[in-house]
Parts: C-alpha cells; structure tokens; sequence
C-alpha cells in the first residue's frame, strides 16, 4: 500500500514539471535510407509497435530546465517497440529532475541494419536543432536504451559522427554484442541476419567498437537476466574502463529482464535514485 501511495504522490509531483509532449517526423521530407516495409504500422498489443515506417520523436520539455535532455530507445528485439514502460512513462520522472526526454519511435532493421542507427543519429541531431526552443543546452544531450534499444543506444555511442556524438549513455539490460555465443539471437537475427560477415558481426558487437572518445555510461541489470546474458553489460563495461571512459554499472541480484520503468521491480527505486544521482554531475 505504501508503495502505491508513493507512486501517486511522484506521479502527481512530476506533474507539476512537465508540459504538453510535441510529436515530430524525423525524415518529413524523407529518409536516405528504406527498411522496405510494407503495410501500414502495426500495434498487435496496447504500445507494442511493429512495422514502423514513419519514425518521430516525440518531446517532453521539462519546465524550468537544468538544460540537459535524453533522448529514450525502447526495446523491442529489433522487432518492435515497448514504448511505454521502456518509453513514455518515464517522461514525468524525468522531467521533474529538470531534464528534457524524448522518445525516439525509430524504424525496425527487416534486413537493414543501417536503419535503426540512422534514426538515432537523426534524432540527436534534430534535439540539438530545437535546442533553443526546448531549453536544451547541446552539450548535454544524451542517449538512452534498454534491451535491443540499448543496443542502439551503445551503437549509437559507438560509431557517432562529429555531430551526433552524445555527451552521455545510459544503457538498461542492453544488448551490446552481436557474438553468437552469448549475444540475443532475437536481436542479432533482426539486426543482421542468420548468417552474417564476420565484419559485419564485429561492426554491430559494441563492446569491441569503445574508443577513448565513447561518451561516459551509466549501466543497470539484473544478474538473473535470462534474455539477455550479463556478460554483455560486463564486457561493455570492461572496454570503457580500458579505454579510460567514465562508467559506472549496477546489478541487481534479482528482477530478469525488461523491467523498465515497472513499480513491480522491486530495486526500482535504487536504480532510479543511483540514476537520479549520476545525471546531477552530467
């Protein structure tokens, strides 16, 4: 009981801090590149997307700003999208803390696995362009993903242009590599198929992409995770202490995977706290 009158009272407080979402296209005039979808975009289940043709972003401001944004990728496996609890239900959250936070509904790989990444180069480039507007300061934007959107998130992270580096990553039970022996085959099939190149394999395994230039990363998973090994988040973790990049990672005995934004995992509020603590020196 104590922790629904909790939720209630952080959901009514977040409130105060939030203002009216803004939708927009990230290719109005559109994309350089196709994922060749056909057919109109699909919700088999409530915020459960597939076959996302027109990708957006759609942006929470955060009244009275501390001038930093995130831009959100939900998971999904590379084959759709979890929007709300990987998704839009944390924009309140986030947005009390003073941050912008962005939800960036980008377009599934069906054979293209340049797709993903270019949506989420689009999007940080299209928050730096409205930064003025939104209160944002450029220098402050970061990427975030869980599960497969992790792994867009860290790809992100990984192989940016002098444009659309983040200046931080935070990364929920990602998928970081495309390894076949402890990768989420879901993922690597969607991503690059069954039987891909070894470069291409190597290309999209993130942990071998860290440079002394991959923006600063905050981790969280369970140890427990079925789905998604540990040892992707561990060996991540591992690159960027060898490349001498700020990271700091938690891991919860217990929760599996996808818990999201979710009241039901019950280290909710440690890892919402420890991330609370993280972004103030962001």
């Amino acid at each position: 009981m104590k922790k629904v009158i909790l939720s209630i009272m952080l959901a009514a407080t977040s409130s105060l801090f939030a203002q009216k979402p803004i939708e927009l296209p990230l290719w109005p005039n559109g994309a350089p590149n196709s994922n060749e979808q056909k057919g109109p975009e699909q919700e088999k289940e409530k915020n459960r997307l597939s076959n996302v043709t027109n990708p957006t972003i759609t942006v929470y401001p955060a009244k009275n700003g501390n001038g930093k944004a995130i831009i959100m990728c939900p998971g999904g496996g590379y084959s759709r999208l979890a929007m709300d609890h990987e998704g839009y239900d944390m924009a309140s959250w986030f947005n009390a803390q003073g941050i912008t936070y962005v939800v960036l509904k980008y377009r599934l790989p069906n054979g293209h696995s340049d797709v993903p990444l270019s949506d989420a180069k689009k999007a940080i480039t299209l928050v730096r362009q409205h930064a003025a507007e939104w209160g944002v300061n450029i220098h402050k934007v970061g990427i975030m993903g869980a599960s497969a959107g992790g792994h867009l998130a860290s790809t992100l992270a990984t192989h940016f242009t002098a444009d659309t580096r983040p200046d931080f990553q935070i990364l929920l039970y990602p998928v970081i590599t495309m390894d076949k022996t402890y990768t989420h085959s879901g993922s690597r099939q969607n991503l690059i198929g069954g039987n891909p190149s070894k470069i291409l394999e190597t290309l999209y395994s993130n942990e071998l992409q860290v440079t002394p230039s991959t923006p600063k990363a905050f981790i969280v998973l369970s140890n427990d995770d079925n789905a998604v090994p540990p040892l992707n988040s561990v060996n991540y973790y591992l690159a960027l202490l060898k490349n001498k990049v700020s990271a700091t990672m938690h891991i919860y005995p217990t929760g599996g995977h996808g818990f999201g934004f979710r009241d039901s995992f019950i280290y909710k509020r440690q890892w919402t706290e420890e991330l609370e603590k993280w972004l103030r020196d962001q």
